[in-house]
């Protein structure tokens, strides 16, 4: 009998490879679903939300806009070109073809109601210098907002709208339990596309920035862009957890780099300014530098970390309190500074004539310094809006006439009718009025006079269209002007 061991046929063998690789393509499957069932789904917390979160469109007169599109020129130019024309063309909202070349600037963004009597959040630069501010709800109502306040420094805005009807209110949560790594969301307004959603995660949290060291940011990668500010940024539990205010970008788009207003701080203004009319942050009144390595080492600390004084500025809390230039603020009121720009957070956010205490490093030895905290110069009151000089011979139409001189009726031909001196928003605006227009009918009444102009204007009916005959450039046309 032979010894030899028997051979496997080459069909066995590959029938065996065949299994193997059928279980590693299966085993591979059931990972990625199991990876698949642990991701987040956004459809019913979108659901749930979106009712409270609304578009915001702004008007302002062109002498006071620094242009008429949500971004600038620089901007515009690394979108798409489609995007281009539509933001360019003749039939633009935003108003680049609009006849006379000065319509109302406009622009958009972003916001939520955050109480059933109708206030709703916002960013500063999304209302900055606007005449008129327009609040779209997802059911596509739209009311006149008012501005209660803003609040430059966080980049944040108060607004109040009114209806009989409750509204939806989000709810609100609690950033300074946001960690990086969570899940969080996003709903606004890119570009004007209204309830856009968009996803990510917290990437860190008390980002300070150059132009705000007093707002501790939430850096997410949550996609932002032009129309986003002002929205709310929501956790998985249906929490707004802060604003969507700036974006870093090189291209003027998203770039994967976000920051929001952690909504502890912005319902701490927020409610500043609807019960006080004013924002009081806490002040130190010292100038204060990074401590590096070598620092470090030249002030006998074993790493890099607290927040090196400066300078002290006089007459300042921080003066009257025996603080010194050379001091390295280490804690304050327990919580330990481990940059530079942990500190003006804290202080901003202590109570205006609290005592707070800093542990400091003087001369290579520590020691505890009480202050009274002061009042940050600067936010004695909250920035109110400034109420628009009333029209002396326009009203509620939004534009000025003055006496037609006898050589520029001559010029146009005509033997009576008002000269328009200027032009607001309004309806004269949306009526396609411009400056140098004579007027010589209103409501088919004929105009001689500025005095008659006044008189037909106040007598106008409210919400029916009137008609407006104007002469142009030698040319009459009718126009449909609605008070």
């Amino acid at each position: 009998m032979s010894n030899s061991i028997p051979q496997r046929s080459a069909t066995t063998q590959k029938a065996a490879g065949f299994t193997s690789l059928l279980v590693g393509v299966l085993a591979l499957m059931l990972t990625a679903t199991a990876q698949a069932a642990n991701l987040p789904d956004f459809t019913e917390l979108v659901k749930d939300n979106s009712a409270a979160v609304v578009n915001i469109s702004t008007t302002q007169e062109r002498g006071n806009a620094g242009g008429n599109m949500p971004f600038d020129e620089r901007q515009l130019e690394q979108l798409p070109e489609f995007f281009q024309d539509f933001f360019r063309g003749p039939n633009s909202p935003y108003g680049r073809g609009a006849p006379g070349g000065q319509p109302p600037a406009r622009s958009m963004g972003s916001g939520f109601i955050v109480s059933k009597d109708g206030y709703v959040l916002t960013n500063n630069h999304v209302v900055e210098g606007a005449d008129e501010i327009i609040v779209r709800l997802s059911d596509r109502r739209e009311m006149k907002a008012e501005l209660v306040g803003t609040d430059p420094r966080s980049d944040m805005a108060v607004l109040k709208i009114t209806d009989d009807e409750d509204l939806p209110v989000v709810s609100i949560g609690k950033s300074s339990e946001l960690e990086p790594g969570e899940w969080v969301f996003a709903i606004g307004s890119p570009f004007g596309f209204d309830y856009t959603v968009t996803a990510g995660i917290v990437s860190a949290v008390g980002r300070s920035l150059p132009s705000e060291n007093y707002v501790p940011f939430i850096q997410t990668d949550v996609a932002i862009n032009p129309g986003n500010s002002g929205g709310p940024l929501f956790n998985l539990d249906g929490d707004v957890v802060g604003i969507n205010s700036q974006i870093y970008t090189r291209s003027g788009g998203f770039m994967g780099v976000s920051f929001a207003i952690p909504i502890d701080q912005a319902m701490n203004v927020f409610k500043q300014i609807r019960d006080q009319g004013s924002v009081a942050r806490g002040w130190l009144g010292v100038l204060i530098q990074e401590v590096n390595r070598d620092l470090a080492e030249s002030f006998g600390l074993k790493r890099p970390r607290g927040a090196l004084v400066a300078e002290v500025m006089p007459d300042s809390p921080a003066q009257k309190a025996g603080l010194q230039a050379g001091d390295i603020v280490l804690e304050y009121n327990g919580e330990p500074i481990t940059l530079s720009s942990d500190l003006p957070p804290m202080v901003g956010s202590t109570p205006v004539g609290e005592t707070a205490t800093l542990e400091v490093l003087r001369g290579g030895d520590r020691q505890e310094i009480k202050v009274e905290i002061g009042r940050l110069p600067g936010d004695e009151t909250a920035q109110a809006p400034t109420p628009a000089t009333p029209d002396t011979n326009g009203g509620a139409l939004g534009l000025m006439v003055e006496p037609l001189a006898e050589k520029a009726r001559k010029a146009a031909g005509v033997d009576h009718g008002v000269l328009v001196s200027n032009v607001t928003q309004g309806p004269a605006v949306n009526a396609g009025i411009r400056p140098g227009d004579i007027i010589t009918e209103l409501n088919r009444k004929p105009i001689t006079s500025v005095e008659e102009f006044r008189q037909v204007a106040s007598q106008l009916p409210e919400d029916k269209a009137v008609s407006v005959r104007v002469v142009r450039q030698g040319r009459a046309t009718y126009l449909v002007m609605k008070p």
